[in-house]
């Protein structure tokens, strides 16, 4: 049985984890020219717990890829009211990321390796 403590620590390996793999999105996006990712600190509550669920994600299931990945982090944002857009606007909820993987610029592709990369190095078994 897992101990509240326990239950805790996780949430925050969970958090820490999704911190940084925020973190390495930004700075890749930032070396492809794209400067409108905020830090984790500036970042809002949604995209916060969107990374956050993205890491538990693949540690409840650490044998999928990125296809998978970005499947669950669509699922999401799609549950959530969000539709395709050409630009990025959380105002008005739409992302030019809501297609399949497989119709993804291979820029945007790269998202989802480094995402999965990050949370399977930093999380014991994932």
């Amino acid at each position: 049985m897992i101990s509240n403590n326990q239950t805790e620590t996780a949430k925050m390996q969970t958090t820490d984890i999704a911190r940084v793999a925020h973190e390495i999105n930004r700075a890749y996006c930032t070396a492809l020219g794209d400067d409108s990712q905020p830090s984790w600190e500036e970042a809002p509550t949604w995209q916060r717990d969107s990374a956050i669920a993205g890491v538990e994600f693949h540690i409840i299931n650490p044998h999928v890829g990125p296809e998978a990945s970005h499947g669950n982090w669509m699922a999401q944002k799609l549950a959530e009211g969000w539709k395709y857009g050409p630009v990025k606007n959380p105002n008005i909820k739409e992302h030019p990321c809501l297609v399949p993987f497989d119709e993804l610029p291979k820029e945007q592709q790269v998202k989802d390796h480094l995402f999965r990369g990050v949370v399977h190095a930093l999380f014991p078994g994932a």
